[in-house]
């Protein structure tokens, strides 16, 4: 008999999913340095504004940033500095395996193909 422990971790899935997405992800990690435009963001990493605004909604949906208005523009901010501290913690977590996670034949990018 299967036990299905789904729905108790159904919000940490989504939390881990919204964080799983390297455009995202960096856009998270930039935030982590001060508030962003739109402008900024697409100038720092290189992305279309529409790509840009697309994961910032998706991000805003999820609670992690909110912006404020001043003028014509809008600041994005983090929401909550405890994503700071699950950030590190992956960067540690990351440091202590070593090539393990990057090397995982599911998520991770085989040694011998181009990364994604």
């Amino acid at each position: 008999m299967a036990i299905d422990c789904t729905p108790g971790l159904a919000p940490a899935v989504a939390l881990f999913r919204s964080l799983g997405d390297p455009t995202r992800l960096a856009i998270l990690r930039r935030l982590a340095s001060g508030e962003a435009r739109v402008v900024d963001l697409t100038g720092e990493l290189g992305l279309a504004q529409s790509t840009v605004s697309k994961h910032l909604a998706c991000l805003r949906d999820c609670g992690l940033i909110d912006y404020r208005v001043e003028g014509r523009q809008s600041f994005y901010a983090l929401t909550r500095p405890e994503l700071l501290d699950l950030l590190r913690s992956a960067e540690r977590v990351l440091a202590a395996t070593g090539e393990a996670v990057a090397l995982c034949p599911v998520y991770g990018t085989p040694a011998n193909s181009p990364a994604g």
